[in-house]
């Protein structure tokens, strides 16, 4: 079976595949070919990417943070809350805002 590496993740699969099995992306008609191996340059997969981690982000502010009714049954640090989930919004924005630029250069 001859094998390619998916353009989102690197890992190698099928080249028939339409779709990769690790980060389930699916890969666009272009990359279906053998030999293609460059990254798409339109900006859509960073779009999509980055409004997931920022959208991400504000879940688990919102349930770790006590904004909600509902009560977690394990205790969640404060450095998670009060560092890393708006490190995860801010890198999820800036992906999304480089998924524009890439956008609006091609």
């Amino acid at each position: 079976m001859e094998k390619r590496s998916c353009p989102f993740c690197g890992k190698p699969i099928g080249a028939a595949l339409a779709r990769c099995p690790f980060c389930r992306e699916a890969i666009p008609q272009l990359y279906q070919a053998p030999g293609s191996r460059s990254v798409p340059s339109n900006g859509q997969a960073y779009v999509r990417r980055g409004l997931l981690w920022a959208l991400l982000a504000g879940v688990i502010y919102y349930f770790a943070g006590g904004h909600s009714g509902l009560n977690l049954p394990f205790e969640v640090p404060s450095f998670v809350t009060q560092y890393l989930v708006p490190l995860m919004f801010l890198a999820g924005v800036a992906m999304a805002l480089y998924g524009l630029f890439l956008k609006l250069r091609s």
